[in-house]
C-alpha cells in the first residue's frame, strides 16, 4: 500500500467503520474539519482501496435462513482453484470463499434455509464442481461477533 494513513484518515476511519451512512457534512462536523477536507480524503482512502462500498449488514437469521457452515473444499488440482472459486461464486448461499493453507485449499461459508437445504447445496451444487475433490463441513450455531480489522498496525 503507498497510502500513509495520518491521524485525520484514522478519526475519518473510526467513524466510518460505526456509521458509514454518515453525511460528510456531519462527519465534517463531528470530527471539526471542512467538508473539502473529508470528500478528498475519502476520495484518496477509496483510489487507496482502503475504503469499499458502504452496506447494510443483513441479518440471516431474521430473513430465514436458520442454518450456516463453514465448508472446507480440497480441490482434484490446485491449478483449478480459479475455476472452482468462480463456480462457487454463482452460488448465492456462498457468502465467503476464502484461499486457505493445507490440505483443504477453500473455505466458504454457507447460508440455507435448514439442514436439508445446506445438504443439498453441498451434494448438488458444490460437489459436482469440477476441480472438487471432497468437502469438509462445520456447523456453525451463531455469529459472536464480526469486525473490522485495527485501524492500528501497532500492538494495544
Amino acid at each position: 500500500m503507498d497510502y500513509k494513513l495520518d491521524a485525520t484518515d484514522l478519526r475519518i476511519l473510526s467513524v466510518l467503520v460505526e456509521d458509514a451512512r454518515m453525511s460528510y457534512i456531519d462527519l465534517s462536523r463531528k470530527l471539526k474539519v471542512s467538508n473539502t477536507l473529508i470528500h478528498q480524503r475519502v476520495r484518496k482512502l477509496k483510489a487507496a482501496g482502503i475504503l469499499k462500498n458502504a452496506t447494510y449488514r443483513l441479518d440471516a437469521w431474521n430473513l430465514g435462513y436458520q442454518s450456516s457452515a463453514w465448508t472446507q473444499i480440497m480441490l482434484t488440482d490446485a491449478k483449478l482453484h480459479r475455476k472452482v472459486e468462480k463456480e462457487l461464486e454463482k452460488i448465492p448461499q456462498v457468502v465467503e470463499c476464502v484461499n486457505i493453507s493445507g490440505r483443504y485449499a477453500i473455505l466458504i461459508k454457507i447460508y440455507a434455509r435448514d439442514n436439508r437445504h445446506l445438504r443439498d447445496i453441498i451434494y448438488e451444487k458444490i460437489q459436482p464442481i469440477e476441480g472438487v475433490e471432497s468437502t469438509n463441513t462445520t456447523m456453525s450455531f451463531e455469529s459472536i461477533f464480526s469486525r473490522n480489522v485495527p485501524l492500528s498496525l501497532e500492538d494495544d
